[in-house]
């Protein structure tokens, strides 16, 4: 039974100083995926890869200390595919994904829109694209695991604050209504699949304690085509990892 777990860790170098590795030991995930890992392979220490019993496969951004993502597993994958084939989009280290026999994982960052406007157009070109390829993908890959930070929450219930923040980007109408176009083209919200309580976050800001205040946004899903559905198992979030300001998602599958 695969157990998947996804992470935007915000830099891998400053989730490892406050005890990554330890921690991936312990909850040892046949997958595990990280977003945002602001670093190249050469400039990361693998000893606790080699000590977990990780393959490793890197997606970094073009651009030094900024974005990008990275999948370690235990059992070497069939087939590796880095970026989505849209060069605007793969020079940030966006995208990486693993072919298994019976299964596939993407694992995505996708683009914020909290700089600016500017952003913010990027972010939705981003998604349109990204839609398409999604469907395109799951074509071909039907038993898949979509999973990362999609920047996004879904509905009111997602977030601690809806009504400050109905013009805040990531929660902004046309952001929620790709979320809501994505659910309803054949494939899973993960986490709702099993969950439909609120006070469910995953990332939480850094200001006016909002973590311990439980102050935050569910920003970071496992999304599952539709073929996936009856190999769904578990689907929870892990508040209680701190090594970044998100934390962690966990999937298991039969």
């Amino acid at each position: 039974m695969p157990k998947i777990i996804s992470y935007n860790v915000n830099g891998l170098r400053a989730a490892l100083r406050k005890g990554l590795g330890p921690w991936l030991l312990s909850a040892n995930p046949d997958v595990f995926c990280i977003q945002e890992i602001k670093a190249t392979p050469d400039q990361i220490d693998a000893t606790f890869l080699n000590e977990c019993g990780y393959n490793n496969y890197w997606n970094p951004a073009e651009k030094k200390g900024y974005s990008g993502v990275a999948i370690f597993t235990k059992e070497a994958p069939q087939h590796v595919e880095t970026g989505c084939g849209i060069s605007k989009y793969d020079c940030e280290g966006r995208v990486l994904r693993v072919d298994f026999k019976d299964y596939s994982v993407l694992n995505v960052y996708m683009p914020s829109g909290t700089s600016g406007e500017v952003r913010q157009q990027f972010k939705y070109e981003w998604l349109d694209d990204f839609y398409h390829y999604l469907i395109d993908l799951s074509k071909k890959h039907p038993h898949l695991i979509i999973t990362g930070d999609f920047n996004i929450c879904h509905r009111p219930i997602d977030i601690h604050n809806p009504v400050a923040n109905a013009r805040t980007t990531g929660f902004l109408p046309a952001e929620r209504d790709w979320m809501e176009k994505l659910f309803n083209s054949g494939f899973i919200d993960t986490f709702r699949h099993f969950n439909k309580e609120p006070h469910n976050y995953t990332w939480w800001s850094t200001r006016l304690n909002a973590r311990e205040r439980n102050l935050g946004w569910r920003i970071d899903y496992q999304v599952a085509t539709a073929q996936m559905e009856n190999r769904l198992k578990r689907a929870v979030i892990l508040p209680d990892a701190k090594h970044s300001d998100h934390c962690p998602t966990l999937l298991e599958i039969i």
